[in-house]
């Protein structure tokens, strides 16, 4: 008996101990709950539906009674999800879609005044040349006589007396006899002989054919007109012609002042610092107004007074009739820094008419990058300018063309510029070029060559509209004057009055300028609000509920990681060999009970489990204690 009341604990002790182990629990919760997470996944949405500020949420754990209600709210919670995550889909590809709003701007102000290029329509016999075209044209009449017994008349010239001519003439002749003028039947009538009855001259078609430098295999440039056919096939021969000359300059033979009588802008004379002359190989002299950057016109105010008027001369002389069938002058307006391309942008002024043309001026600005494919200078195409300019789109597509040209067929088009190290296309130097080139010209219509796509729209560019009126000119009671004046200023002795002239007037129709500019239409402002809208309409929250979600992903995430490592952590123990699954560890309770020092005390007080949890500190009574002593 007296062994046990040794072992006994004083009230006040225990009461104090329980006291040290209730304060050392609750700090360690408090140094817990820093880094506290939820016991499993149920307690984690649990919490989050019952705090969140999502509208609907709770209801998923409110009424978890009721099945039904639960089952419900659950499918509408989530559908309403899928549906705001729908609107974002949308949202997001229309983003990425890069839409741009078109935005018009109205301008007044002082205009430049454009380049203006004015050609003669009509190629010029150019010395250099002069032999080589009367032998064509030589030729060409005896063709037209064979074909169509036509006896062309010709003004023919001395160059048949000169020895050298005759040796010109036979290689020319030669070559000719290579690509003859020839007529074939047409398609349906190919099967019946020449001499058939049903078989009429108008059943034939015309043209002529240009075969490969091994002969294996030509190509049939064929014409239902006539007339197509002969000034294509006259072009042709003329093309090699020029080619034949060393020197360009020595095709730069200015004719301004019989072809320009009279020129004024702005009321005031212009002067040859006014104008650049250049020669294009259909349209003939062609004279640039206003393309020099250091001193270029300005209009001062619009209309028809404060423009450029003109005054050319449209009679044929000493031209080319079977290479241009047309009278009168080309005229187009251009930006400076811009070739002329008068095939695409020209028009043509008729003699005995007053042409006056009024502008409107307008300019086109993209967006670049991710908004469209439009280039800012053309560093970043695929395709070497060759002209000196800047950047256009027609530019870029004529020098694919002539790129492809010299790397396909080893020279190049005389239309086009030449590039670095290479020539032009001659036939007594290449003798296939010109079946090459329209197999070429063919794959270039098709975009087989892939220039329409390499050559992007400039970002920037100007363009001019234009509308014309016309008017006879001089009048019926004016023209004598008129006519009497021009010929004693200019040595006008033309024959045929109504014909030989014309006059063009050039002007701005208003100050007012448009500019057509492009500005994002979906930025990243407007996809935040669009998307804040969305949110707002299914759930009714705000950008704090969205950091809920973001938190609540993140407690998932943490959660997750926990329950993998304790899982690790037990698979690590079971494989480590440990005591027997019977013994127990009792240096706890022996350390709480220092004083017994026999072993069948130490099972005694250890039946201490029927102690009091922390969680009720009343100890228990003394007549209790006394109970177990007298035990």
């Amino acid at each position: 008996g007296g062994s046990v009341e040794t072992g006994k604990m004083p009230e006040g002790e225990k009461t104090r101990q329980w006291k040290q182990e209730e304060e050392q629990q609750q700090k360690e919760e408090e140094q817990e709950g820093l880094i506290e997470f939820y016991g499993s996944y149920q307690e984690l949405f649990q919490f989050f539906c019952s705090n969140t500020t999502i509208h609907g949420a709770i209801r998923l754990v409110c009424s978890k009674k009721n099945k039904m209600k639960t089952a419900f709210w659950s499918v509408l919670f989530f559908l309403t999800f899928g549906l705001m995550y729908w609107q974002f889909g949308i949202l997001y590809r229309e983003y990425f879609s890069y839409p741009v709003n078109l935005n018009l701007n109205l301008s007044s102000d002082r205009l430049t005044f454009p380049a203006v290029t004015l050609c003669t329509l009509n190629p010029y016999r150019y010395s250099a040349i002069r032999k080589k075209l009367d032998e064509l044209d030589q030729i060409t009449h005896q063709t037209l006589l064979d074909l169509y017994d036509y006896n062309m008349s010709l003004a023919r010239s001395d160059w048949s007396t000169q020895s050298t001519g005759k040796r010109s003439s036979r290689s020319l002749l030669h070559q000719v006899q290579r690509h003859p003028l020839r007529r074939q039947k047409r398609d349906n009538l190919v099967n019946l002989p020449e001499n058939s009855p049903s078989v009429d001259k108008n059943d034939w078609k015309i043209g002529f054919v240009l075969c490969s430098e091994n002969n294996k295999d030509c190509f049939h440039q064929a014409y239902s007109s006539g007339v197509d056919a002969v000034r294509e096939w006259y072009s042709f021969h003329y093309i090699n012609i020029l080619a034949q000359v060393p020197d360009a300059k020595a095709l730069d033979e200015s004719d301004f002042e019989n072809f320009i009588y009279a020129c004024r802008f702005n009321e005031a004379t212009c002067d040859k610092a006014n104008y650049t002359h250049f020669h294009h190989p259909l349209y003939g002299n062609c004279y640039t107004f206003n393309d020099n950057s250091s001193s270029l016109w300005t209009s001062s105010l619009p209309g028809i007074n404060n423009g450029l008027s003109l005054v050319v001369r449209t009679e044929q002389n000493d031209f080319i009739p079977l290479l241009s069938t047309v009278t009168g002058a080309r005229v187009m307006v251009h930006d400076q820094n811009e070739p002329a391309f008068m095939d695409d942008g020209g028009f043509n002024v008729r003699p005995g008419i007053e042409t006056s043309i009024s502008m409107r001026k307008e300019m086109t600005v993209r967006l670049g990058g991710s908004y469209s494919d439009c280039t800012e200078d053309g560093s970043d195409v695929p395709v070497q300018n060759l002209y000196s300019s800047r950047y256009t789109e027609q530019v870029c597509i004529r020098s694919c063309f002539q790129l492809n040209m010299v790397d396909r067929c080893g020279c190049a088009y005389y239309f086009y510029p030449l590039p670095a190290g290479a020539e032009y296309c001659d036939y007594t130097k290449h003798v296939a070029w010109g079946y090459c080139y329209y197999k070429l010209l063919a794959e270039f219509k098709a975009d087989v060559l892939g220039c329409f796509h390499k050559c992007r729209k400039p970002c920037k560019m100007t363009e001019y509209r234009l509308s014309a009126g016309y008017s006879h000119w001089p009048s019926a009671v004016s023209e004598d004057w008129v006519f009497y004046m021009l010929s004693q200023q200019n040595k006008y002795n033309i024959t045929s009055k109504r014909n030989g002239v014309a006059k063009v007037n050039i002007f701005f129709e208003q100050w007012n300028y448009k500019t057509n500019g492009e500005s994002p239409a979906f930025t990243v402002v407007t996809l935040l609000s669009q998307l804040g809208n969305q949110w707002s309409l299914w759930f009714g929250s705000s950008v704090l509920s969205v950091m809920e979600l973001a938190e609540l992903v993140l407690d998932f995430i943490a959660i997750t990681c926990i329950l993998a490592l304790r899982w690790f952590r037990s698979r690590k123990q079971l494989s480590t060999p440990g005591p027997p699954p019977n013994s127990h560890d009792n240096t706890a309770f022996q350390d709480e009970v220092p004083a017994l020092g026999a072993p069948h005390r130490f099972t005694v007080e250890a039946v201490v489990t029927m102690l009091p949890s922390y969680n009720s500190l009343e100890p228990c009574g003394p007549s209790k204690d006394g109970e177990v002593g007298r035990e």
